[in-house]
């Protein structure tokens, strides 16, 4: 029989103590809007349920117990005072869950309904619940590889999307945590060169009712319903496993190699979405304390998926401080990426950069030691917040995307802007002491076309979505080089494709900042023009590695390599007339006229007095007088020796050479 104890109020969620030597669970809940709160305990894998009356302080309720054993399942049952959306009907889950259980069947009318806090029937049968969890976790020694921003080269990838397909890892953890954890995974990221995965997100959710309704999947992970939670999905379900503890396998395996973890994280809204849609948790349990919303109680969507949270109020704040912690300081993940993080800093609910949430991240010990990368935007009024976060957060640079894309795809021949992103995009980040590593520069990512795709589609072919091809970006400043799609190309069009990339990868990878690399853009991986392949778990998205550009990921493997040996590529600094020329085509200081001439399209950078990148954009033969010296080419496969004035660039859009004597 349980024993019963008050409890205390902190901290949140279902936590292991002792009161009166007797080892128990200590389980803690804010409502603000309740009148009273049952904590709902379930035996696992049964719907026979306990409840009991749980004791309040200052709207936190709490309650301890004893004789429970790890895997038990427990809810909540909120009464809400009068005009709250409460129902003791409905089972909520607990907002700080560390695992859960149950994922609804949303694909009806009928099976929604039993999720609507306007239905009087009693759900505790069907809906997820929260299972106590331990924290137990052999780390042998793991040590954070903690690599500095200057050296950093993220890799953003898919847990199940980068080995489902892969023959070389065993197919009983193709897809899961233990497969990107297998020796052979490790050591493709170690031969490439990276630095960090950045994965997309691994926690807990749900699948949208409009995609269950279509036999689809929310891939990308981005509907949340339990932040502190695993996705059990990516375990394999090995022997004395769990999701938890394959995780924290993962992260163990990976710091071993040298290489960090970042976890794309998602609080900007959750699974529950508009206000009369399918409930779980947080709308049930204080809807007006985590929700953005009018006098009136409409929500406030200024992230497109029906709800935003409110992380301005002191509750909301500190569940994600408090979830932050977990992951950091339990799972030893190495930093966050914030989707559509100009959410974080809304209070009135305009942004604020000096916002609480930003002081009181920036206050935690454990947190000053990881990365924090921001999705600088929503899209609410006031959203775009590029060059406006804190400056320990790096952020997305989307006008490196579009800027080197109009560059190469487009041939605008603003070599003056090319030179701005190239060089770190002074424009944006110099300021408030901010650094080039601020500047996150990507081509691409998991939100649009792969690199494959970007040259070879003029338009986005997204018809398998259900949504008439009407979701996902227009504006790609992609280039087909004539011919729409991957099939039957001519060889002509094929170089011409590879070029375009050739030039783009170099580009990012060899630009003042923080370079983050699609996975699969180093071998050619295409998702066939869907470029908002958010509901695919499929081949569409699943990395393609039995068509592997083998020249290409030569190429890309070689200008990380570079990267690494390039002084000013790793102080993280600003440029300076000392180590960086800009150079015309006949290798003269860039003059006022040729950075404004947009028919040259090519001219030359000189860095550290060793390196030089000689760029040509045209479509055609362009001859270069190199600057004094004997220059070796770095970047082709055959090296070749250079002892004379003139270079023609006709099989390489982007060159880069080094001084072998002067």
């Amino acid at each position: 029989m349980s024993k019963i104890n008050l409890g205390k109020a902190y901290p949140l969620g279902s936590t292991e103590c002792d009161v009166e030597n007797i080892t128990g669970f200590n389980f803690a809940i804010y409502s603000s809007q309740a009148s009273a709160v049952e904590l709902c305990i379930f035996k696992q894998g049964s719907t026979q349920e306990t409840r009991f009356p749980m004791y309040c302080t200052e709207n936190v309720w709490h309650i301890w117990l004893s004789g429970l054993d790890y895997g038990t399942e427990y809810g909540f049952r909120i009464y809400g005072k009068e005009g709250s959306l409460s129902n003791p009907n409905k089972l909520m889950l607990d907002p700080y869950a560390r695992s859960v259980t149950g994922k609804p069947d949303l694909s009806s009318e009928e099976n929604r309904s039993w999720f609507l806090l306007n239905d009087e029937r009693d759900n505790g049968h069907l809906a997820p619940k929260a299972l106590i969890t331990s924290s137990s976790f052999d780390w042998e020694n793991d040590i954070l590889p903690q690599t500095p921003w200057a050296e950093s080269i993220i890799y953003e990838l898919h847990v199940k999307g980068f080995t489902q397909l892969r023959e070389d890892i065993p197919a009983e953890i193709r897809g899961t945590y233990a497969g990107l954890a297998h020796p052979n995974a490790i050591a493709y990221l170690k031969e490439l060169g990276i630095s960090a995965v950045e994965l997309l997100p691994i926690n807990y959710h749900l699948d949208e009712p409009h995609l269950q309704e279509k036999g689809l999947q929310n891939y990308w992970g981005y509907s949340p319903l339990a932040m502190f939670a695993v996705e059990p999905k990516y375990c394999s379900k090995q022997t004395n496993t769990t999701p938890l503890t394959e995780f924290k396998s993962m992260v163990k395996a990976l710091h071993q190699a040298g290489i960090e973890v970042i976890s794309d994280v998602v609080f900007n809204h959750s699974v529950e979405s508009e206000k009369h849609f399918p409930t779980f948790s947080q709308r049930g349990i204080d809807d007006r304390t985590y929700y953005w919303q009018d006098e009136t109680g409409n929500y406030f969507n200024l992230t497109g998926c029906g709800n935003t949270l409110n992380l301005s109020t002191e509750i909301g704040r500190r569940w994600v401080v408090d979830c932050l912690r977990y992951w950091v300081e339990e799972c030893h993940v190495d930093g966050f990426r914030f989707d559509l993080a100009s959410v974080l800093g809304r209070e009135t609910p305009d942004f604020n950069a000096q916002a609480l949430l930003f002081k009181e991240i920036e206050q935690v010990p454990s947190l000053q030691k990881v990365k924090f990368i921001a999705e600088p935007w929503d899209i609410g009024i006031g959203g775009y917040q590029v060059g406006n976060f804190p400056d320990y957060f790096a952020e997305w640079n989307d006008h490196f995307r579009d800027d080197m894309c109009r560059f190469w795809l487009w041939k605008s021949g603003e070599l003056g802007i090319f030179a701005e992103r190239f060089a770190g995009s002074s424009d944006i980040y110099r300021r408030n002491k901010k650094r080039p590593h601020n500047s996150i520069n990507f081509i691409t990512a998991h939100d649009g076309f792969t690199l494959r795709d970007l040259v070879s589609y003029n338009q986005k072919h997204n018809f398998a979505n259900g949504e008439d091809n009407r979701d996902g970006r227009s504006e790609n400043y992609s280039y087909n080089h004539g011919v729409e799609g991957n099939e039957d190309t001519n060889s002509h069009i094929e170089e011409a494709r590879y070029l375009s990339r050739c030039g783009l990868l170099m580009s990012l990878l060899l630009s003042n900042g923080t370079p983050m690399l699609l996975a699969g853009d180093e071998f050619g991986n295409t998702q066939n023009g869907n470029n908002n392949a958010y509901c695919q778990d499929n081949e569409t998205t699943w990395l393609k590695w039995q068509h592997f550009e083998q020249d290409l990921f030569a190429l890309t493997k070689q200008v990380i390599a570079l990267r690494k040996q390039i002084p000013s590529l790793q102080q993280d600094n600003w440029w300076q007339e000392s180590n960086v020329s800009w150079l015309n085509v006949d290798a003269e200081n860039m003059s006022l006229k040729d950075w404004h001439n947009k028919d040259i399209k090519a001219f030359q950078i000189l860095l550290d007095n060793k390196y030089l990148f000689v760029i040509n954009a045209k479509a055609n033969l362009q001859k270069f007088s190199l600057p004094q010296g004997n220059w070796e080419i770095l970047c082709n496969s055959e090296v070749a020796f250079l002892q004379k004035e003139q270079l023609d660039l006709t099989d390489l859009a982007f060159c880069v050479l080094q001084k072998i004597s002067e």
